[in-house]
Order: structure tokens, then C-alpha cells, then sequence
């Protein structure tokens, strides 16, 4: 808005709540140039097609596009790149690839540049007449391809028809043979302009052009316009736009028109202007779902309007003395203010007959104003600006009058908006007196805050938006005087759309139009404070919109808060009651919204109560207390806590609950606690009756509120719970933990995680209990991944709420009960349960490294003795185990919790294993410069900690799973870190023994766990491919390999999983490299393999046997190495197994591999 003199369309917000600044200004030439010039020289190389042809392509399109916000800083530069390019085109030798290729490099500068810059540099001689018209003459109109050449060439051809001489001085003598004539220039230009209006691809667009340029020549008009009027009128008459052919040829004949009677003269075009009315009138175009025809013929509508008026500047339109922003700025600071009067003279053709076919187009473009595209809006709005420059005072007026009829609240939003675009072009060209301001100014201020809902969205975006544009407009058009009374109501309203519409278009908008008005009229009150507040990039971040200069009914209710606190008087007084009255509003989300700012007025109230030390009840009286008291019951009595609106209602009157607890309302013993009670158990209870999407943030309202309502109505002296509600709450709480729903179990976890520590004092074993419980995986509730999750987050919660004591294990965390608690912690960070949404244990293990975090944190400050060295130890292994696993952000948030358990020093934790050597490989210093989301930085890190005996298990164990994971990042650097790695200790053979063991161990520990075991056998592949265990090859028949294949041997036997039989035949194939036994027995899986029940086993051994014994040439003797691969290549391995059974053996006996033999079925006859 700010930066054009066109407004937004008001289409969908993008929000953008950390938005950098737009880069629409950011560059300052055209920094590409030298790029470009080697490019555009290189065409003749490239243009014979492939990938350089493409390649050479979009890096123009790349270069350009840059430019398309600033396309002026293409300028000094134009001239070289076309002729460049136009060398090429003119150059009779050149292919017609290159030629094409030329056309689309200079169809992507008119794109960004736009054409009308961009024809001036043709060449347009009289001598490139029939060059020109020749390459368009020769063009295949059908070719898909090269749409590109015939769009700029019938361009270049318009501008060669501006030449100053007549076409038939170029015919020379058209007599060619006795009998036959050459058909004239004129003839041929015009046949090809008409063959082009109806094609279906861009050509369309120039074809236009071109008739407008070339019919209204002089030479032409004479001879030719009535009869190209004629043609265009009958295929406009004869075409339907219900056809897509029709479509396209509407659209040609509506553009050639709308450019004729734009740039041809009025004399020439009046006596046509009527018929081609009358025929657009029986096009019936309004009714068209195609939305350019429409916009094209209310282009044409205003063209003909504009041709029936004789060309005038209105002398009775207001004119502004001072347009000079940095005069008027001059001014303001001198204490002055343009006084220049206003001079209204009578129009001297006041009298003169208006033409009977105007009345008709202003009817039209009235019209036009409600469709219901913008863009057909826009340009009935922009001819009803040119039209009433040329009217009559008293007409021009009737015509104003009509576009304020458009803000009726019978009419949609469309006509709003289209009034809105009306209003500000007749501000703009000073055809809105200042008499008129009254009525228009009323409207406008309406349409600042237009809102209409719709079925569950709303409307009204595109009409607020229009409505700043006026403003905006207004601002330039009018001298600060005949505003000024107007200023109060207009700058209020634009500060409050600014600062307050939920659209971030009318936000900014807004802000622009205000900025203006205290630029261009500066009586705008403070506007250089709201300026520096409120500008806009500010208001654009809309969290910071509503809260810190004052999902949006939320934002808003937080508003209030804040507002609250500025006039209190005024909201206890006057905003208060309005909400109340508002809280059974018929409308949901009425209601909604006035219940959670209830919540925040009440709340902000009683903070500036409590500075003074006083109740909130001196801020609000008895009748607003009952009524705040009565939301509850009212709504329960209407049963609107069920049904469709009942999520928002239980949401917003638990964010009502929690707020009236913290602002200490008298209502302890009252019955509504126990009503307020029972919607936290039963919202809590039916959690799983509430849709995805709103639960978490339900759920979460719900468990806030129980915090807060058991804090203020549930003790009975300081640290003393009521006995009865203590039972009867922990009691019931804890049954529910067996639910068997597990929404249901989420909820009530995190409600006793909740509880203050009065409630939980005497029965906090009772509660852990449960909770470890929930917490526990058994094959009944697998899957209740999410319960288990926010179970542990209760038990973190709870240790934060009781604290460390000793001896008290009902109480607090003590020696007792600690290690049951780690216990339960631990063993979630095992959990690695899928279903169809995926890892779902990594929300367990994230909350499980969460929790042990805040109980380590929690027993070093207080009492680190609690925390045991064999602990400790767990803790950290597990957690450096997850920090090189797969899943990015889990993996950061690992890294996070390792470096911050490291780190910490209030005091130290005690026992961390390696810490010495663990602070040199992750010091302080780089813990916030390292992205741990990051593959490429993360695995380098974590590697390391392979050299550290306790870690290296967990550790390599997550490489492990990382390695074989999807993502091709995570599994290139953390490929590459074990490789570093590995080549750093193969001059070790201890430290390579001491690795080899590990990996072993690992496989051993997770044989046919899936998870584990198959990533496992992928990075087996790398490690032995890639020679890792190289040092191992000499050695006959080494341990390694020895306990290598037996692993492999147990994990492949009797699988089905396709995955991991092909990653089994790569680790066989690399252990081949082996002497000894080893060797024998790989070669023997294999051959096994060689006749496996599926297909692609079989194929893919074969291929991969190949290939090794390609690369290990010692495996089998150079005798019988031709015959192996030849065996191996020519075999069909698909085939019938009987067929292929013969080949194995085959094989079996070249490589000196004992036959496999058929072990018969058991009861087999």
C-alpha cells in the first residue's frame, strides 16, 4: 500500500512472525552484467539442445527475476542485451535453434522489463518492414515450442509500423507474372494480425498490439479500420464463452478493441463506438465465469465512454495547492500551513448534451464495481475515475452518489470493496469535492472495520484494506484544512486497524495510511510517537501487534489485559459489564472471546490491587463478581459445553477458572468451586472426544486451572490440605490413571503433576506409584505412548513441587524414593515404539531426558550426595546415545541436555564419567555456536566420544541406527565421522579390537531387533567395503570374523524381511575378504542364497557375487574365474528354482563349497 499507488487485493495473510525486511529495495544496479554478456555470447554454442541449452536458460531466468521488483536498474543496459541477441537474429547463417533460442532470452527481459520499455530499442526503419514481416510470415503458428519468437517478432513488427511513410511505397510494383498479383504490405500485416487474435498461446497478447498500432495509422484507417471493426465484431457476436475456443477468441477480439480505441483518435472511432457498444451489450460478458473476458470488457466499456466524451480537464475539480510532501513538511516546522484558496469555476460546457451511450457504459462500470473479482473491480474503479473527469459537475456528482449506494449492508463485500477503489481514484483526481466528504468519510470509517461472517470463516479483508487505500489517497488529494474535521475519527480508526486487525494486509495497511496523513496533512494527533511505535514492519508481527503496542480472539483478550491495566476505572466500569453481557451471545465465538477476556480484565485488576495490598473487589463490585461467578452455571445450563462449540467453551472457561483462582475471588466454600471442579474431571475425562488439533491446548487449559483453583480454594491452613478433598481428589485421580483411554490417562497424569504440594503431602509415594505405573510399557497399552510421556512429565513436575528433604519419602525426594524415580526415568529412554505415526517413543525418551535433567539439576543443588556414581553414569550414556541417533531435533535436544548436565556448576554434578577429557572435546565456549539439528556438525562431535570407554557403546549404538537410517544427510556425515574415526585408530589394533568388540557386542545384544540389527547390517557393508577391518585380513580365520558370520548366519535365518536379506547378502559378499573358514562358510551363505524362495534374492546375490569376485581376484583361481562369471551373468536367476538349483551346484563345485542339500519337511512322505 505504502510503496505503490495500488492496494493489496486483501488476499490470505502471511504471517510472518520473525519477518526480515522485504528486499523490494534492497539492490542498487544491475550487478549481473558481465554474467550476463558471457552468457548471452555463449548461445551460439549451446543452442543445439541437452542440458547446457537449459542450463544457460534458467540461469538467465535466475538473473532476471532478481530484477522484477526493481526492473528500472535493467535500463542502461537494455540496448547491449538486445543487440546482442538481435546480431544473432539477423544473421542469415545462424540456425533456426539459435534463432528460437535468442527470442526466449529476449521474451525473459520483456517479462521482468515490461514490452512498452522494451520496443522503443527495436530496430523499426523503413528497412526492417519486410525482414520483419517476413521471419513472422515464416513462423509456424502451431508450434508449441517457440511461442516465444512469434510474441516478440509481432512486437517488433508494431513498432515498424510507426514508420512516418505509407505502406503502399513499399509495395513497389506488386505485378508479378502476367495474371497474378503480390499481395500488398498493408494486406499482409493485417492477415497476420487477424490469424494471431485468435490463437491460443501469448502471440494473442502482441497480435493485439500490433492492430492498435497499425490500424490507427493514417494510411490505414481509411481503407481498413471499418472493415477489421466489422471482422472483429462478427467473431465477437459468433463466439460463446462457454467454449474454451470461444474463450480464446473473445479474449483476442476484446484486447484488439479495448488497445483501438485507446490509442486511436476520437474523430476516428466515434462513429464506431455505439455499434461495437450494442454488440458488447449482446456478449452478455458479465455472466462469464472467466474472469479476464469480464475484465477485458469492462476495459473496452470505459475505452468507449471515454471516446464518447470530448477529451477535457474537468475545471470544476478541487485542486490541491501544495502536492510537494517535503514543502508541506517545510511548512508544518515553520509553524504554517498552505492556506491557498479554493477556486471552483463553473464548467463552460455545462449545458453541452451529454452522448446517450454514457449513461449506459456508467451503468456498466457500476456494474463492474460488485463483481466478484478484483481485478475486474479495479478497472471499473479506474473508468469511473477517467469518466467522471470528463462529465459535467452536476453528473460527475449523480455518479458519486451511485458509488456511495455501493456501502449498503445489503450489498456483499465485493461491492465494498469495489466502492472503496471507486472512492480513492475519484479522490485522487480531485473529483470528490470537499462537500462530499461528509457522507464519504462516514462510509469509509464503516469500512475500516467491515466483518461479515460467513459459514465458519469471515469476510471483509479486501474491504478493510480498500478502505486505507482511501485514506491514503485522501491524504495526498485534500489540503489539511478541509480535513481537519474529520482528523479525530480518522486517525483513531486507522490506529486501531493498524494495531488491531487480525489481517496483516490491513495491519500494514493501515499503518502506511496513517504515516501518510501525518506526512501529507500533519494534524494527525501524535502521529510522529504512533509513527515510531506502530510503523510498518511492527505492526506486521501480530503477537507483538496486540500485546506490546497494544489465533486472534486470544491475542486480543491479552490486549485487554493490558489496556486493563492503563484504565482501570473504565473496564471495571464500562468494559467488564459489556463482556459479561456478551458471554451467552448465540454467536460461539462471540462468546468465546468475551469469556476469556473476562478472564484477563479480572486478572489484570487484581495485579494493580494487589500493589496497593488491597482485594480485587475494590476494583469490581458485587455485580460484576456474581455475574463472573455465573459464567460456569449459565453455561452449564444451556448445555453448551457439549456439542460443537462445547471445545472452545471448556477452553476458554478454564482459562476463566485459572485466572479468578490467581486473582483471589472470595468464593472459598462456595458452590461454584465444586462446578468448576467438576468441568476440569470431566474436560479432563473425555479427552479423547476432542479433536487433535485443539487438545493439546485444552488439555493444557484444563490442568492450568486445577493448579490454580487447588492453590487458592483447597488449603485449610498454610501447608494444610482439607483432609476429605485431598482423599478424594488424589484417590480418584489415581484411578483414573487406569482408564482404559489413553487421553484420558494424559490428562489426569498431568493433572497430579499439578498439584500444589499441600495436596500431595503424606500421600506423594501413593502418587509416584501410579504415576511409575503409567509410565511402565506392558503389551496391553504399547501404543499409549503419549501417556507415558506426560506421566514422566508429571513425576518431574512433582519432584520440582515437593523438593529435596530428607528422611521423608511421603513427603519429598529422598534416599528412599530416588532410585525407584531414576529407575522409572531410565527405563522410558528405551522406548522406541512405532505405529503409523512413526517413532512415537521419542516423544517418552524426549520427556524421560527432560525429567532426569530437572531431578539431577534438582539433587545437585540441594543434596548431591543422593545422586550415585552407577547413575550418574546411565544417565549420561543414555543421553549421549540419543544425541547421535537419527532424528534431528531430538538429537539437538539430546546434545542440549548432555552439554547442560556437563556444564552446570551450582555445584558440579558429581560422578560425570570422563569429564576432564569430555570439557576439552565440548567446551563452554562453543556450546552456543554449534547447530546440533545439523548432521554436518553434530556426528563430527559426538564421534568422539567413541575414544571414551564408557560412552562408546551407547554411542556407536546410535551411530549405528543413524547410519542406516532414510535421510541422506544424516547418513552421509555420520558415515563420513565413522570413517574419520575408524582411519584414526587403524594404527592401533588395540583400540581397533576394542571397536570391533563393541560392534559385536551391540549386534549380539540386539539380534532380530529389527530396529537395531537391520541399520547394523548396513553399516557392516560400509565398514568392511570401505576396508575399516583391513588389519583383520590377515589373519586366517580371526575371531572377529569368526563371531561375525555366526551373528549374520543367526540374524538372516528363516527371514522374510526382503531389507534385510539384502543387506545380510552385502556383509557376506565383504566378508569373502576373509581367509580361512570364514571364507568357505561366506561362500557357502551365498550360495544358499543363490536358490532362495524370492527372486530378487537371487538376482541381487548373483550380481553382487559378481562384482566381488571382480574385486577380490583371490577368492577363487584363475582357472575357473571365467567359468564362475560367466555362470554368474548368463544364469536367468528369476527362473523356475529347479533350472537355477543346477547353476548353483554348479557353482558350488568351481568355488569348492560343499552342495547344499534339501532337508526334507517333517512328515513328509
Amino acid at each position: 500500500m505504502a510503496l505503490s499507488d495500488e492496494p493489496a487485493a486483501g488476499g490470505p495473510e502471511e504471517e510472518a512472525e520473525d519477518e526480515t525486511l522485504a528486499f523490494g529495495a534492497a539492490l542498487e544496479a544491475f550487478g549481473e552484467s558481465a554474467e550476463t554478456r558471457a552468457l548471452l555470447g555463449r548461445l551460439r554454442e549451446v543452442h543445439g539442445g541437452g542440458a547446457e541449452r537449459e542450463v544457460a536458460l534458467e540461469r538467465f531466468r535466475v538473473i532476471m527475476d532478481k530484477y522484477q521488483e526493481q526492473p528500472h536498474l535493467l535500463d542502461p543496459h537494455l540496448e547491449w542485451m538486445m543487440n546482442l541477441l538481435l546480431d544473432i537474429v539477423q544473421d542469415q547463417t545462424s540456425p533456426a535453434s539459435l534463432v528460437h533460442l535468442a527470442f526466449k532470452f529476449l521474451y525473459i527481459i520483456t517479462k521482468v522489463r515490461g514490452y512498452k520499455t522494451f520496443l522503443r530499442l527495436f530496430p523499426h526503419e523503413v528497412a526492417d518492414v519486410e525482414p520483419v514481416l517476413d521471419l513472422v510470415t515464416n513462423q509456424n503458428p502451431k508450434d508449441h515450442e517457440t511461442w516465444e519468437t512469434r510474441y516478440m517478432l509481432l512486437l517488433w513488427l508494431s513498432v515498424t509500423c510507426l514508420i512516418p511513410f505509407d505502406f503502399s511505397r513499399l509495395d513497389g510494383n506488386l505485378l508479378t507474372q502476367p495474371g497474378q498479383t503480390r499481395m500488398s504490405i498493408m494486406d499482409r500485416i493485417l492477415q497476420i494480425a487477424e490469424s494471431y487474435l485468435i490463437v491460443s498461446d501469448k502471440a494473442r497478447d502482441a497480435a493485439a498490439v500490433l492492430v492498435s498500432r497499425f490500424i490507427t495509422r493514417p494510411d490505414v484507417k481509411q481503407s481498413k479500420m471499418a472493415e477489421f471493426l466489422d471482422w472483429s465484431l462478427c467473431n465477437l457476436a459468433r463466439s460463446s464463452f462457454q467454449t474454451m475456443q470461444g474463450v480464446i477468441i473473445m479474449d483476442g477480439m476484446l484486447q484488439a478493441l479495448a488497445q483501438i480505441f485507446k490509442h486511436g483518435k476520437r474523430e476516428d472511432c466515434l462513429p464506431y463506438a455505439a455499434t461495437v457498444l450494442r454488440c458488447l451489450d449482446g456478449c452478455r460478458l458479465p455472466e462469464s465465469n472467466q474472469t479476464l473476458l469480464r475484465k477485458l470488457g469492462v476495459k473496452l466499456v470505459q475505452r468507449l465512454g471515454l471516446t464518447f466524451l470530448k477529451p477535457k480537464v474537468a475545471a470544476w475539480r478541487y485542486q490541491r495547492g501544495c502536492r510537494s510532501l517535503a514543502a508541506n513538511l517545510q511548512l508544518l516546522t515553520q509553524g504554517q500551513s498552505e492556506q491557498k484558496p479554493l477556486i471552483l469555476t463553473e464548467d463552460d460546457d455545462e449545458d453541452d448534451d451529454v452522448p446517450e451511450g454514457v449513461e449506459r457504459v456508467i451503468e456498466q462500470l457500476l456494474v463492474g464495481l460488485k463483481d466478484k473479482d478484483t481485478v475486474v473491480r479495479w478497472s471499473a474503479a479506474k473508468g469511473i475515475g477517467r469518466m467522471a473527469g470528463r462529465l459535467p459537475r452536476a453528473l460527475a456528482d449523480d455518479v458519486v452518489g451511485s458509488v456511495l449506494d455501493c456501502f449498503s449492508f445489503q450489498e456483499t463485500d465485493k461491492a465494498w470493496h469495489g466502492g472503496c477503489l471507486a472512492l480513492a481514484e475519484l479522490g485522487r483526481r480531485g473529483l470528490l469535492l470537499p462537500s462530499r466528504l461528509v457522507d464519504v468519510v462516514t462510509v469509509i470509517l464503516k469500512a475500516l472495520t467491515y466483518d461479515e461472517k460467513r459459514g465458519a470463516c469471515s469476510v471483509g479483508t479486501n474491504v478493510r484494506d480498500a478502505a486505507c487505500y482511501v485514506c491514503w489517497a485522501f491524504a495526498r488529494a485534500y489540503e489539511p484544512q478541509e480535513l481537519k474535521p474529520f482528523v479525530t475519527a480518522i486517525s483513531s480508526a486507522l490506529v486501531i486497524a493498524a494495531v488491531f486487525d487480525r489481517d496483516i494486509n490491513c495491519r500494514r495497511a493501515a499503518s502506511a495510511a496513517f504515516q501518510e496523513n501525518v506526512g501529507r496533512q500533519g494534524t494527525f494527533p501524535h502521529g510522529i510517537d504512533i509513527l515510531t511505535t506502530a510503523d510498518y514492519f511492527a505492526v506486521g508481527n501480530r503477537s507483538n501487534c496486540f500485546l506490546v503496542i497494544r489465533v486472534i480472539r486470544e491475542l486480543a483478550a491479552k490486549a485487554l489485559h493490558n489496556l486493563a491495566q492503563q484504565a482501570p476505572e473504565f473496564s471495571a466500569t464500562q468494559v467488564l459489564p459489556r463482556l459479561l453481557s456478551m458471554t451467552l451471545s448465540p454467536d460461539l465465538h462471540t462468546r468465546h472471546g468475551s469469556i476469556l477476556a473476562c478472564a484477563e480484565v479480572a486478572y489484570a485488576l487484581y495485579k494493580l490491587a494487589a500493589r496497593e495490598n488491597r482485594p480485587v473487589t475494590d476494583h469490581l463490585d458485587e455485580q460484576a463478581v456474581q455475574g463472573l461467578k455465573q459464567i460456569h452455571q449459565q453455561l452449564y445450563d444451556r448445555q453448551l459445553y457439549r456439542g460443537l462449540g462445547g471445545q472452545l467453551m471448556r477452553q476458554a472457561v478454564c482459562v476463566l477458572i485459572e485466572k479468578l483462582s490467581l486473582s483471589k475471588m472470595p468464593f472459598r466454600g462456595d458452590i461454584v468451586i465444586d462446578g468448576w471442579q467438576w468441568l476440569i474431571n470431566d474436560t479432563l475425562r473425555h479427552l479423547h472426544l476432542i479433536s487433535s488439533h485443539s487438545r493439546q491446548q485444552i488439555k493444557d487449559a484444563a490442568v492450568s486451572a486445577l493448579a490454580a483453583l487447588c492453590s487458592e480454594y483447597y488449603v485449610k491452613e498454610p501447608g494444610e490440605a482439607d483432609p476429605a478433598i485431598q482423599e478424594e481428589l488424589i484417590t480418584q485421580y489415581l484411578a483414573e490413571l487406569w482408564n482404559p483411554e489413553e487421553m484420558t490417562r494424559c490428562g489426569f497424569s498431568l493433572a497430579l503433576g499439578a498439584l500444589p504440594g499441600f495436596l500431595l503431602k503424606g500421600r506423594l509415594q501413593q502418587v509416584l506409584t501410579g504415576l511409575r505405573a503409567v509410565t511402565h510399557t506392558s503389551p496391553k497399552d504399547v501404543s499409549f505412548a503419549e501417556s507415558r510421556r506426560d506421566g514422566l512429565k508429571a513425576i518431574a513436575r512433582i519432584c520440582q513441587t515437593v523438593g529435596v528433604k530428607a528422611g521423608a519419602p511421603d513427603e519429598a525426594v529422598c534416599r528412599e524414593n530416588v532410585s525407584q524415580i531414576y529407575c522409572a526415568l531410565l527405563s522410558c529412554m528405551d522406548d522406541y515404539t512405532t505405529d503409523s505415526r512413526g517413532d512415537v517413543g521419542a516423544w517418552v525418551r524426549k520427556a524421560a531426558m527432560t525429567s532426569l535433567m530437572d531431578l539431577t539439576l534438582l539433587l545437585a543443588r540441594s543434596q548431591p550426595e543422593l545422586i550415585e556414581a552407577h547413575i550418574c553414569e546411565r544417565i549420561m550414556c543414555c543421553v549421549a546415545q540419543q544425541a547421535s541417533e537419527k532424528i534431528d531435533r531430538f538429537r539437538a535436544h539430546a546434545a542440549s541436555v548432555f552439554l547442560t548436565l556437563l556444564h552446570f556448576d551450582s555445584p558440579p554434578i558429581p560422578h560425570v564419567p570422563h569429564r576432564g577429557e569430555l570439557e576439552k572435546l565440548f567446551p563452554r565456549s562453543d556450546v552456543a555456536s554449534v547447530n546440533w539439528n545439523a548432521p554436518s556438525q553434530a556426528f563430527p562431535r559426538i564421534t568422539q566420544l567413541l575414544g571414551l570407554p564408557t560412552y562408546r557403546y551407547h554411542v556407536l549404538l546410535g551411530l549405528v541406527v543413524s547410519l542406516g537410517g532414510l535421510t541422506e544427510s544424516t547418513i552421509r556425515h555420520s558415515t563420513q565421522s565413522l570413517f574419520e574415526y575408524m582411519k584414526g585408530i587403524q594404527s592401533d589394533p588395540q583400540a581397533l579390537g576394542s571397536f570391533s568388540g563393541t560392534l559385536l557386542q551391540i549386534f549380539e545384544d540386539n539380534l532380530l531387533n529389527e530396529r537395531v540389527s537391520v541399520p547394523l547390517l548396513k553399516t557392516l557393508d560400509h565398514v568392511l567395503t570401505h576396508g575399516c577391518f583391513d588389519i583383520f585380513t590377515t589373519e586366517e580365520d580371526h575371531p572377529f570374523a569368526v563371531k561375525l558370520l555366526a551373528l549374520c548366519k543367526k540374524e538372516i535365518k528363516n527371514s522374510k524381511d526382503v531389507q534385510k536379506l539384502l543387506s545380510g547378502i552385502a556383509v557376506f559378499c565383504g566378508m569373502v575378504q576373509f581367509p580361512g573358514d570364514v571364507r568357505r562358510k561366506a561362500l557357502l551363505q551365498l550360495c544358499l542364497l543363490l536358490c532362495h524362495r524370492f527372486p530378487l534374492i537371487r538376482k541381487t546375490t548373483a550380481s553382487q557375487v559378481y562384482e566381488t569376485l571382480l574385486t577380490y581376484s583371490d577368492i577363487v583361481g584363475a582357472d575357473v574365474l571365467d567359468e564362475v562369471v560367466t555362470v554368474l551373468s548368463d544364469t536367468a536367476w528369476d527362473a523356475e528354482l529347479a533350472v537355477v538349483r543346477k547353476q548353483r551346484n554348479r557353482l558350488c563345485d568351481l568355488l569348492g563349497v560343499p552342495r547344499p542339500q534339501l532337508v526334507p519337511q517333517p512328515g513328509a512322505c
